[in-house]
């Protein structure tokens, strides 16, 4: 498993830096936040149970689309429209059903696995439209992914003290507190690595708070998927990713840190 999750990493990381530094004009940081939205919406339904002629999987997908590409038109106005669409169609459509089954359940979930995926993921698409948002992403993403290193290894070498026993087995305080200090560490050297390319304007104090909020939001992330895989008793979301399960499995961190790190720029930096 520790095999493919380093291939799976090498290939992925790789590939994700690329996509953040053509990501304009070109727009293959769109496609790949679209991706895993897409992706993410989807794992998120086959979690919930859901069958795939279920009408409404399709209906939530499309408006996962709609809210994680909402950046790139939300000057327009159109995103009011397109969530008071989607709730009407949505709970018409329930009047349609042949089964009254599980009616709410489908169609909460569905509401909740777009908003979960889609919007959430959508923050990264906005860092990337601020100013020096290319320095942002790459400083958010690239700590987060240090947060999670440093998490997994120190606590398979140290970890004795549970963290979320109830919710995830295999976390510990050693891990919780090795990422905090690996996501911080990572920070700061990301941010001089970046500055040397791309200078930014940034005071170190406020890179270290910002290893500190990922590193925090990253592993609250990761809890909640955690719970939330373990409510609906699986053990992954998916398979899509060797070592690593799937795309929520490794974007579950991601999923929080995006909306962190836009407001901390807007609002601190």
């Amino acid at each position: 498993m520790l095999k493919h999750r380093v291939i799976t990493a090498a290939v992925g990381v790789p590939l994700v830096i690329l996509a953040i530094w053509f990501g304009d004009p070109w727009p293959w940081f769109t496609l790949l936040i679209a991706a895993a939205a897409l992706a993410g919406t989807y794992e998120f339904y086959h979690m919930a149970n859901f069958d795939r002629k279920e009408p409404l999987i399709y209906l939530g997908l499309l408006w996962a689309l709609a809210l994680v590409l909402s950046p790139h038109y939300r000057n327009l106005d159109v995103l009011p429209i397109v969530i008071t669409a989607t709730m009407l169609v949505s709970l018409i459509g329930l009047l349609l059903r042949p089964s009254r089954e599980k009616t709410f359940h489908d169609w909460a979930w569905t509401i909740v696995g777009a908003l979960y995926a889609g919007w959430m993921l959508s923050y990264w698409l906005n860092l990337r439209g601020l100013e020096d948002g290319r320095n942002w992403v790459y400083l958010a993403m690239l700590t987060t992914f240090a947060n999670d290193t440093g998490a997994f290894f120190i606590g398979r070498a140290r970890g004795k003290h549970k963290l979320a026993p109830t919710i995830s087995p295999a976390k510990t305080w050693e891990g919780a507190i090795g990422g905090l200090i690996s996501a911080i560490l990572a920070a700061v050297v990301i941010a001089l690595v970046l500055n040397l390319i791309s200078p930014f304007t940034f005071k170190y104090w406020q890179i270290i708070l910002l290893g500190f909020l990922v590193g925090l939001f990253a592993q609250l992330g990761d809890l909640v998927e955690s719970l939330l895989k373990r409510s609906m008793g699986v053990k992954e979301s998916g398979s899509l990713l060797p070592g690593h399960g799937g795309i929520l499995d490794r974007f579950d961190s991601l999923i929080f840190v995006g909306a962190v790190v836009y407001y901390y720029v807007l609002w601190v930096v």
